[in-house]
């Protein structure tokens, strides 16, 4: 081999890395999620063995039974799922776009404000009309809240991950004044339950008599909510404009698209569907307004949007496998006798090789072969 040779030879990389020019086939990519899952649950099994002596399978049985063990289990896996997953679709249109949205924590919030004034001061109005007005009050608060941070990025170019992140704790503080403000009762620093005697302002059962033992209408109304952001994103011209802007400002402008006006409209129709996910967890779960209504999801939804690629059919997947796990988490805590962290080692196990097998889906390694000189793997 001559001197030439080995040089060439000893400065290539032994690995290297690149983004795939092209789209990995769909049966490929979830072949690698599913192995991805396979491996996790099988570190999974190792540390549980070698933390806590106890029989994995049996730790996975008491999973299952936190998120499904029983009716009433399985729909408020179903409601958290289809709260995340309204969340998550929040922020597609602005992800698309390269607009770092992370405040939806704080859209939520003014939502779920919205929605609490208007079940605690237009409660006399007949039920489809107040219905009507809580879902308007909620998309125009949040709307109005993402508005804000689009408006200052086209017009003085803010820094939008700062100015959404604080807009957070802004809202957070607004829902501690309302929580104050509509305290009941008195003194205790909590609204309580919001028209506890009458339900008025609930959303009802869809597929049983009474309330608060399904949340039919939180999934019908979720899953529309999915499939009309996936046609906006994927067939719109609107959708069109965000992806050329998320490509490049300059390939938009050039091509007569008004950028300024693309971040402003994407960045209310994400805080309106975040606000409907205020809606959602006040209406439709929790019947009350507090700092925890949003519960970090804002945040958790960042996950789920990104690794599903804003494809909003493949975020019910990911938000799924999160609640699961969160459930299934508190669950063998309690059963077993396990402190939190343990539980939650296992969850970060499963969530590290998730995130993992979309390294492998989105990226191609390569190896230095030792006579081609390379091969693709």
């Amino acid at each position: 081999m001559s001197e030439i040779t080995r040089k060439g030879h000893a400065q290539e990389p032994f690995i290297r890395i690149s983004k795939r020019g092209d789209e990995m086939p769909v049966w490929k990519a979830w072949g690698i999620r599913v192995i991805g899952l396979i491996l996790a649950l099988i570190v999974s099994a190792i540390v549980i063995y070698a933390i806590v002596k106890l029989n994995p399978l049996k730790i996975y049985v008491s999973m299952w039974q936190g998120a499904f063990g029983t009716s009433k289990r399985t729909w408020v896996t179903v409601r958290d799922t289809m709260t995340l997953l309204c969340i998550a679709c929040a922020l597609a249109p602005a992800f698309a776009m390269r607009f770092w949205n992370v405040g939806a924590e704080g859209q939520v919030l003014v939502g779920g404000i919205a929605t609490a004034a208007c079940m605690i001061y237009f409660k006399s109005l007949p039920l489809p009309l107040l219905f009507l007005v809580m879902i308007i009050a909620s998309i125009v608060a949040g709307g109005i809240w993402g508005l804000i941070p689009g408006f200052f990025k086209a017009r003085w170019n803010t820094n939008e991950t700062l100015f959404t992140l604080m807009m957070n704790y802004i809202a957070i503080q607004l829902t501690a004044f309302f929580v104050a403000t509509w305290e009941n009762p008195k003194g205790s620093n909590s609204v309580g339950v919001i028209n506890r005697q009458t339900k008025v302002g609930w959303l009802p059962n869809l597929f049983s008599e009474g309330y608060n033992t399904d949340f039919g209408w939180n999934v019908i109304i979720v899953l529309l909510v999915a499939t009309l952001v996936l046609i906006y994103l994927r067939q719109t011209k609107h959708g069109y404009e965000i992806s050329v802007v998320g490509d490049s400002e300059n390939t938009a402008r050039y091509a007569g698209i008004r950028v300024k006006r693309v971040y402003i409209r994407t960045m209310a129709l994400s805080g309106a569907i975040a606000g409907l996910a205020g809606f959602l967890a006040v209406s439709g779960a929790s019947h009350t307004i507090s700092t925890q209504t949003a519960g970090g999801r804002g945040f958790t939804a960042i996950i789920v949007a990104w690794l599903s690629r804003m494809n909003t059919y493949v975020m019910l997947v990911f938000a799924a496998l999160i609640v699961f796990l969160d459930k299934g988490a508190t669950e063998i805590a309690s059963s077993f006798g396990m402190n939190e962290y343990v539980s939650q080692i296992i969850s970060g196990i499963i969530l590290f090789f998730v995130l993992g097998s979309e390294f492998f889906v989105n990226y191609r390694v390569k190896f230095r072969g030792a006579k081609t000189g390379g091969a693709d793997k």
